[in-house]
């Protein structure tokens, strides 16, 4: 049988990697990037998120691919940075991180969707299956032109595949980041079956 935890031993480092990680996903790049590039305030613009897919719609590429890449590696740095003391200080950094950006204290907890997080701790904690998210996006989203169905049908996957794997702590973690990845979208699937989610090019 595994050896017991020692909670009084392991409380502060646990506690520790989860306020890191919020620290670190909290941080608005989205909204930190568009305002200095001069485009005003990123939640007046389309559908008011502060993640890549509505800085696409301010019409600049590669501010929303540089957004997208910066919401994604505060995952992974979250997740790497939790590593270093183990398996369990790394998932719940990279827990803090996705709570972090779904729920920033700095905009009053309104946050983005989560999906670069999402691969970005992935990518931490067992980069194979960040690489069939990415390939599952990519042909989901090339079908159906639909982001939002994208990011949904790959994360339903990343958790099964993580457990064909045998990596039973990261894929409880995934349960937990696809349920909250479906609640952060549920608009987009009410709208998605009335037939009215905006396809990815679309204002």
């Amino acid at each position: 049988m595994p050896d017991p935890i020692d909670w009084g031993l392991a409380l502060p480092y646990y506690s520790a990697a989860l306020l890191a990680g919020y620290a670190l996903g909290s941080i608005p790049f989205g909204l930190l990037l568009t305002r200095l590039a001069g485009l005003g305030d990123l939640r007046a613009i389309g559908s008011g998120n502060i993640g890549a897919t509505n800085v696409l719609r301010t019409g600049n590429k590669g501010l929303a691919a540089l957004t997208l890449a910066a919401d994604l590696l505060k995952g992974t740095a979250a997740a790497l940075i939790g590593l270093q003391w183990g398996l369990d200080t790394g998932i719940l950094a990279g827990l803090g991180a996705f709570l972090g950006h779904l729920a920033p204290i700095w905009l009053k907890f309104r946050g983005g969707k989560g999906v670069a997080t999402y691969i970005g701790i992935l990518l931490a904690l067992y980069w194979p299956a960040a690489a069939i998210f990415c390939c599952l996006w990519l042909l989901i989203a090339a079908a159906s032109r639909f982001s939002s169905l994208a990011a949904l049908g790959a994360s339903a996957a990343t958790p099964a595949f993580l457990a064909t794997f045998g990596h039973w702590q990261t894929m409880e973690l995934f349960l937990l980041l696809t349920l909250l990845v479906y609640l952060r979208h549920w608009e987009n699937i009410v709208r998605l079956v009335r037939g009215r989610e905006s396809k990815i090019g679309a204002s």
